[in-house]
């Protein structure tokens, strides 16, 4: 089973992309400068906005997640993985691990990239905050396959 969801946020003069195991989008406007994760502000979903059958997907180990990130001349491709323990209740906050650690705000682990991976250039592009991010979220189940 295979399953899509979009997102749209925008950027935000405070962006960094400098964090080493994570990145992050938030429905909130505001970003301080502890916040070197997010990539995306004013987000159209949080975690507990994916519908019902992303989410079933999500939360199956057997599941393998890719995001496409496409902003400006940028398109960029992280993977990762589904999880039984993902909760998906954050109603703000969309949250892409390299670990395996699991909250109410995570989208998936097992990350191939975090914030500082992805291209510098997309970063920069992202600093401003008319700027927006399309992403597209692909939810495959291979527990068939196995």
């Amino acid at each position: 089973m295979r399953v899509e969801e979009f997102i749209e946020a925008r950027g935000h003069t405070k962006i960094r992309g400098t964090h080493r195991t994570t990145f992050e989008f938030t429905k909130e406007a505001h970003l301080t400068e502890r916040g070197d994760c997010i990539i995306g502000v004013r987000a159209s979903k949080g975690a507990a906005d994916l519908s019902y059958e992303f989410r079933q997907i999500l939360q199956n180990s057997n599941s393998r997640i890719t995001m496409l990130l496409v902003a400006g001349e940028f398109s960029e491709v992280v993977r990762g993985f589904g999880n039984q323990k993902l909760l998906l209740t954050n109603r703000t906050d969309l949250v892409v691990r390299k670990s395996d650690y699991t909250c109410g705000r995570t989208l998936m682990v097992r990350s191939d990239k975090a914030a500082m991976d992805l291209p510098r250039g997309l970063i920069a592009l992202l600093r401003d905050p008319m700027f927006r991010i399309q992403v597209k979220l692909t939810a495959e189940d291979d527990s068939r396959q196995r």
